[in-house]
């Protein structure tokens, strides 16, 4: 018999739908939430993190809302520490924040290789650092949070197109810069270079 009086669905229903939800449980209200397990997946936004010198972003990236009507011009909604991406401070490095979904957009001009861009949610938050330093983590936290959204929810070839579109571009996009200004030490004015001194 694959049909088990507690459960409405099939046995082997429950089976592939997940093995917590197999036969063994003898909870009569868990099947609810075997359907759901799917959609909460989706919903649940993936994390990514971007570094410039001692700033750190992190970014939450989601579908939008079905309920949200997103209208094609609108594209991807990103907000950084609640505040929107184009009321960004300093207003001079603005576009640097945007270089990650613009190289995309200027590959893709018709909208239908990567349609998904224009459907992302985004949410950043950004601590320490300077502002030019904020602006570049933050930068960098986005371009990473597209391209884990298209590797878990497209497909990697794609994520890989755009892996490297980036790259190409700014390698920084993708690859946190490691490098640190090495400290002054006595005996110079800097941390390599020393005070002239005289023999006579």
């Amino acid at each position: 018999n694959s049909r088990d009086e507690r459960y409405p669905l099939p046995l082997s229903h429950l089976c592939v739908l997940g093995s917590a939800y197999t036969h063994t449980h003898t909870h009569p209200h868990t099947h609810p939430h075997v359907a759901n397990m799917a959609d909460t997946q989706l919903k649940r936004p993936i994390q990514t993190f971007g570094r410039k010198k001692t700033a750190v972003a992190v970014a939450h990236v989601k579908a939008a809302p079905a309920h949200v009507a997103i209208r094609p011009s609108r594209g991807t909604s990103i907000k950084v520490n609640g505040v929107p991406i184009h009321l960004l401070e300093p207003e001079g490095l603005r576009f640097k924040v945007y270089e990650p979904l613009l190289l995309i957009k200027m590959n893709d001009q018709d909208g239908s290789k990567y349609p998904e861009i224009n459907n992302l949610d985004i949410r950043v938050r950004v601590s320490s650092g300077g502002h030019t330093s904020r602006l570049y983590a933050v930068r960098q936290a986005i371009a990473k949070s597209v391209l884990a959204y298209f590797q878990k929810f497209v497909d990697e070839e794609s994520k890989n197109e755009l892996k490297h579109i980036l790259k190409r571009f700014d390698k920084s996009l993708v690859v946190a810069d490691p490098r640190r200004t090495e400290p002054k030490k006595f005996g110079g004015p800097g941390a390599r270079a020393r005070y002239q001194k005289s023999y006579r």
